[in-house]
């Protein structure tokens, strides 16, 4: 048994989080969850919706992916879509497999959640900067080749990514 050696975090696992936390600022918190070999995305509500547009955004969430993934040719993959309710607060959680999962298809979840909760989601306004040195395509770009990477790398550290106080913080463990 070695004492202080630490798994050596992977690079572009954890630029894949901030990047899409960067990218999407009505993502609350982002995680890769290396055993189920997907990734969770939780949204941030100030208030818990009633129940049938809960269950109507989660099936348009559904439909949505299952006609992206027909039109791109993608095998269906893995879609879990739950809300928990804590207090006065709710988050809405989508669950997606790594193997699916694509650029295109984030931006359409965080479009369709910042549509459909336009008033209740809670949206860091300092995630994504307005100034020009913002390239929103490169960024999109390095999504998609850091997601390719970890279709075929295996990558065995939990990450975890977090909005606090308009950084962005990811952790591995």
């Amino acid at each position: 048994m070695q004492f202080g050696r630490r798994k050596k975090p992977n690079m572009d696992g954890i630029n894949l989080l901030v990047s899409i936390l960067v990218c999407y600022p009505e993502i609350g918190t982002i995680s890769f969850e290396p055993r189920e070999e997907a990734l969770h995305f939780s949204f941030a509500l100030q208030e818990v919706p009633p129940r049938q547009v809960y269950e109507d955004v989660g099936e348009l969430i559904r439909e949505s992916i299952l006609t992206y993934h027909s039109i791109e040719g993608i095998e269906d993959g893995r879609i879990e879509i739950y809300l928990e309710g804590q207090g006065h607060t709710a988050f809405f959680h989508v669950v997606r497999d790594i193997r699916s999962i694509s650029q295109g298809e984030i931006s359409m979840i965080s479009t369709i959640m910042r549509e459909r909760f336009e008033k209740t989601l809670i949206v860091d306004p300092d995630s994504r900067p307005d100034d020009f040195e913002f390239d929103l395509a490169a960024h999109e770009n390095a999504i998609d080749h850091m997601i390719g990477t970890l279709k075929v790398a295996r990558v065995t550290n939990r990450m975890i990514g977090i909005r606090e106080e308009g950084r962005v913080l990811v952790f591995n463990k």
